[in-house]
């Protein structure tokens, strides 16, 4: 017999599956695979600590956000996403202050979240598909920002910070509200695993613990600027549960780049009670929503058919230059 709190607890459980496979999984995973083929483990595999981190989804969109919140510094990039991606309205491709698209933003995000999960807890060909389309679209973001300083998503020391962002802000996201964080030199693990993904997406010489992440971050400084994005993402007139989260992602960069947003830390004990809260809303999602299917199914996957003489993991096979090259039409046919 179910007790009225486990019924409700089933019931909040539901909702969320059912709005997250409406809104994410069923229009961004299509194709990928996780409950096969027995045996594959995946560019990482049972044990490694991208399995561990990735498993709590919250944390891990948060993460994303803390990751974007700091590519938003980089003109190159704000002008990427406004010139080459549907965040904004077609009409203000050229706008320096340009009109935000909804339902732009939430392909992004959902992009985004099958991207993580796919090449953490999807099968090798899966992990591979999923790099290839990435690097296909980079491919293509190439042009010239509006004071004629040109951009190419291709360029190594571009491909090597923007890793950084991401790497930087999953991993520290992780640390500050995940329930059971990895710190130290399992936290380090997590740095040196994920360079798989940003070797395959085309980085080289890649930061793989967390203080050369850190001094990778910081070399960009003097290319960096406060973006229109970066400055509506820190408007004073954000609803009460925008503000409270993007506090908390404000909260999770370098100190450099606190200094050119100009926020400043609150004393011990708010600090303290402000993460208190994010951490109960992260947390209380995470509980609402149950175990990650993807993951429950990768570990099946791996347990009903691991030949214990299999490596722990496979590695992404791409090559720099190895990729065909495609239109941006004929990319968005190949990966719909």
């Amino acid at each position: 017999m179910f007790l009225p709190h486990q019924i409700a607890h089933q019931t909040v459980q539901n909702v969320v599956d059912k709005q997250f496979d409406r809104y994410i999984r069923t229009r961004f995973f299509r194709g990928m695979e996780f409950a096969g083929p027995v045996g594959d483990p995946g560019w990482f595999g049972p044990g490694s600590a991208v399995w561990h981190v990735h498993s709590h989804m919250e944390t891990l969109v948060f993460g994303l956000q803390c990751a974007a919140f700091i590519e938003r510094l980089d003109p190159s990039i704000y002008w990427m996403g406004i010139h080459h991606s549907r965040l904004v309205k077609p009409e203000s491709k050229d706008n320096p202050m340009p009109e935000v698209e909804l339902e732009g933003i939430l392909a992004r995000l959902g992009h985004s979240i099958a991207f993580f999960i796919g090449t953490a807890y999807g099968s090798t060909a899966t992990a591979e598909r999923l790099a290839l389309a990435v690097r296909s679209m980079h491919h293509t973001v190439k042009g010239t920002r509006p004071d004629g300083a040109r951009y190419d998503a291709d360029d190594p020391e571009w491909l090597r910070w923007n890793y950084a962002t991401v790497v930087w802000g999953i991993a520290t996201a992780h640390e500050l509200y995940h329930p059971q964080p990895l710190r130290g030199r399992k936290l380090d693990r997590y740095y040196g695993e994920f360079v798989r993904v940003g070797h395959a997406l085309g980085g080289t010489d890649l930061p793989t613990t967390k203080a050369e992440t850190l001094d990778c971050l910081k070399s960009y400084l003097p290319k960096l600027a406060v973006t229109y994005g970066t400055a509506m993402a820190t408007g004073p007139n954000l609803p009460l549960p925008l503000a409270a989260l993007n506090w908390a992602v404000r909260d999770t960069m370098p100190p450099w780049a606190k200094g050119l947003i100009q926020h400043s830390d609150p004393n011990i004990l708010e600090r303290t009670a402000r993460r208190a809260a994010v951490w109960s809303i992260l947390n209380g999602l995470h509980v609402a929503s149950g175990p990650l299917p993807e993951f429950e199914q990768a570990k099946a996957r791996v347990a009903d058919g691991l030949d214990p003489e299999l490596a722990p993991h496979t590695m992404p096979t791409y090559r720099p230059g190895d990729d065909p090259v495609r239109t941006r039409t004929e990319l968005e046919d190949a990966f719909a």
